[in-house]
């Protein structure tokens, strides 16, 4: 019976489309994510001295401080993003998924 219901639910056309949405999408906001994060780090060892620049002539924060809390301001956005659509798109299609195998 187990069985029959995994096959069942693979085998529901809301079902793949939710798995190659959710896939994709994460995928996406993965990679948006990588590149921030790494072109951080790669300025951090290739150019030091740009973050470590005083944000102006009498500042002791440097631009590297505001830049960092981008870096995770942009990770809160991402999450927030994937979270809203998370709650909609993917919660509806859920729903159809499950609603058809309980008709069933």
């Amino acid at each position: 019976m187990q069985k029959d219901l995994i096959e069942k639910i693979k085998s529901n056309p809301d079902y793949q489309t939710l798995v190659a949405k959710r896939t994709s999408f994460a995928i996406v906001l993965t990679i948006i994510m990588l590149i921030v994060y790494f072109a951080f780090i790669l300025t951090i060892a290739f150019d030091p001295s740009l973050l470590g620049t005083p944000l102006s002539s009498e500042s002791v924060t440097t631009v590297g401080i505001p830049v960092g809390i981008i870096v995770i301001v942009i990770a809160f956005i991402l999450t927030g993003v994937y979270t809203a659509r998370a709650n909609g798109e993917f919660d509806e299609l859920a729903n159809k998924v499950k609603n058809s195998i309980k008709d069933n």
